[in-house]
């Protein structure tokens, strides 16, 4: 009976010498969310995406971003690499017209190039896009300043051709990204490109998890959304405050993920995943973090609720538009894109994408 009770005690010090002292991947600072607002307010509960119209995408699934294409079909990457295509007449036939070999997450046309941000990949491109076939990845940049990028995110571009691009994380790649909010360092950038030049510029650093980019009103300013700060960042591009940042809105009710501006007057974001009480109380935690981190995964992941939070801003960051679904029909939204007199949503899960007509 002594000798169990000495190797019962010999292996709970040998488990908690493994909690305290085994080597992880991260290095957590500490950080103090505010209080998170809930689905209140403007925020309030409802259920005003459960109507939305579904497109099967013929076995596949994740379309992270849309985009609609001069020749009036939408486009759409997939978790398994493959950019698609579709009418939204005819939604039946999904036309596979390349495959990244990479994860491709934003997307946008210019003209009749289609620039894709590949979350291994980097910043890419396929020239002639809308062309019946040829179709041929070709590389923008994949490396700044001699080193690889590892998280090419989203983008949007100028009227000049420019493409302004987020790297969400130089510590760890898109496998890797529930690890980059352990740690929660801010270490993602804010990027353009110059199809002229070729040359890469960094503007912003620092940013929590750099993801959504939407170019403002007159191109005056930039938003990206910082996932992990549950916040939107601008940097001004000209007048009296050119290359200083500000927050444009602060204190979201979930994980901001892809942003998109409508030409107009409304800036639309995806929330792919609402707050987490229990993330948000470990956040000023460093030591407590790594210790979560050496639980087996299924101990320290779970799956969240499949809700879909979508909002739309104004110029002055004000809540005008709140569309969400409880009901499991569409979730993990990632993308909200106005096109033709619909919205289009994209997701991180779902084997769709889905539309709604604008509000």
């Amino acid at each position: 009976m002594r000798k169990l009770r000495y190797v019962i005690i010999g292996l709970v010090a040998l488990l908690a010498l493994y909690l305290l002292l085994w080597p992880v991947p991260i290095e957590p600072v500490a950080w103090n969310p505010p209080d998170n607002p809930g689905l209140t307010g403007p925020y309030d509960a409802n259920n005003m995406l459960a109507q939305a119209e579904l497109y099967p995408l013929a076995g596949g699934y994740g379309p992270e971003d849309t985009a609609l294409g001069p020749d009036g079909l939408i486009y759409t990457g997939l978790a398994d690499g493959s950019i698609v295509r579709f009418s939204p007449e005819n939604g039946d036939t999904v036309e596979t017209i390349a495959n990244t070999s990479g994860r491709p997450l934003g997307l946008q046309f210019h003209n009749n190039r289609l620039y894709i941000a590949d979350a291994f990949m980097g910043l890419i491109y396929i020239d002639n896009a809308t062309a019946a076939s040829g179709h041929q990845i070709q590389l923008a940049v994949d490396e700044v300043d001699g080193e690889r990028m590892m998280f090419a995110n989203h983008l949007d571009i100028a009227s000049d051709g420019t493409v302004w691009f987020t790297d969400a994380s130089t510590r760890f790649d898109q496998h890797n990204y529930v690890t980059d909010i352990a740690e929660s360092r801010p270490t993602g950038r804010l990027l353009s490109w110059d199809p002229d030049t070729g040359e890469t510029t960094v503007h912003v650093e620092e940013l929590g998890f750099a993801n959504g980019v939407a170019l403002g009103p007159g191109e005056a300013y930039v938003l990206v959304n910082e996932t992990m700060r549950y916040r939107i960042t601008r940097y001004w591009l000209n007048g009296e405050k050119t290359g200083q940042t500000d927050i444009f809105i602060d204190n979201l009710p979930g994980f901001p993920d892809n942003l998109s501006y409508n030409g107009e007057d409304l800036f639309w974001v995806a929330l792919v995943y609402p707050r987490d009480k229990t993330i948000d109380g470990i956040m000023p935690r460093p030591f407590l973090r790594k210790i979560i981190m050496r639980l087996p995964e299924a101990l320290r992941v779970s799956e969240p609720d499949p809700i879909a939070l979508v909002i739309a801003l104004d110029h002055d960051g004000n809540v005008v538009h709140n569309l969400q679904d409880h009901t499991g029909h569409y979730h993990t939204v990632t993308s909200v894109n106005d096109a033709d007199g619909y919205l289009w949503l994209g997701s991180l899960t779902q084997p769709y994408v889905a539309r709604i007509p604008v509000p």
